[in-house]
């Protein structure tokens, strides 16, 4: 056989097993960054959900408090309503600038 021949092998031999493994590290690499963007997204509707949560806390306690407030109301109830909306509309505004932020 040719010197050229054995040469053509014992490089092609590596060469080619390198490829294998390199295409094997792609497929593990691209499974897992579709894992992470499905988590993501899973983390993002938790977030969502979170914060509905505590716009309908602050709306519950808002009309529990105007119901006391027809009812018998002192000082402290009207303090924490004010406060109660005060941050409703805080994270309100919180939340459109962050909206604004990650449109544009």
């Amino acid at each position: 056989m040719p010197t050229w021949v054995l040469w053509v092998q014992a490089l092609g031999v590596p060469s080619l097993m390198a490829t294998f493994v390199i295409i094997g590290v792609q497929r593990a690499l691209k499974k897992r960054d579709d894992q992470e963007k499905e988590r993501e997204k899973a983390r993002q509707e938790n977030n969502v959900l979170l914060i509905r949560m505590v716009g309908a806390s602050i709306a519950l306690g808002e009309a529990t408090a105007h119901a006391v407030q027809l009812g018998h109301p002192n000082g402290d109830m009207e303090s924490a309503l004010s406060y109660a909306q005060q941050v409703k509309h805080e994270q309100k505004d919180f939340l459109t600038e962050q909206a604004q932020k990650n449109i544009a």
